[in-house]
């Protein structure tokens, strides 16, 4: 009878202390966005240094700096995780904005390709469609 009433209390404890509401729940400091915002200068003043000797402005440099932007990526989220601001994402949002703003701006620009390269390509279509008649005509008789 008594085991009984002891794991009849056992359960009941878990139960409590496992259900949503009256669990503890776990502190965490604050944000510390000073500290972030700080600090992400130092992880953005080595990402243009290596960025003004891309030719960011003439065209898309991505392929080229694909390696440095990692390294920011890195950079910027372990500051994250360190000032406690890893949930707040719009942090490294507005950081990553900027930078693409500046950076990648001419990457989404669709350019056509030269009219000689056009030519050669619609060419040998032209012909062939040109040529099918000729050919059934040929296949018949």
């Amino acid at each position: 009878m008594v085991l009984t009433a002891c794991l009849l209390a056992l359960v009941f404890m878990w139960t409590v202390s496992s259900s949503p509401g009256m669990a503890a729940k776990s502190v965490s400091p604050p944000c510390d966005q000073h500290m972030f915002d700080s600090d992400v200068d130092n992880c953005l003043s080595e990402f243009n240094n290596s960025m003004d000797t891309s030719s960011y402005r003439d065209s898309c440099p991505w392929p080229t700096v694909k390696h440095i932007y990692n390294q920011l990526k890195f950079c910027v989220d372990d500051l994250a995780k360190v000032s406690w601001c890893k949930s707040q994402t719009f942090l490294e949002d507005k950081v990553f904005l900027g930078v693409h703003q500046t950076y990648f701006s001419l990457c989404g620009q669709v350019q056509d390709p030269p009219l000689t390269t056009l030519i050669m390509l619609i060419t040998p279509a032209i012909i062939f469609t040109l040529s099918l008649p000729l050919l059934c005509i040929h296949l018949t008789t």
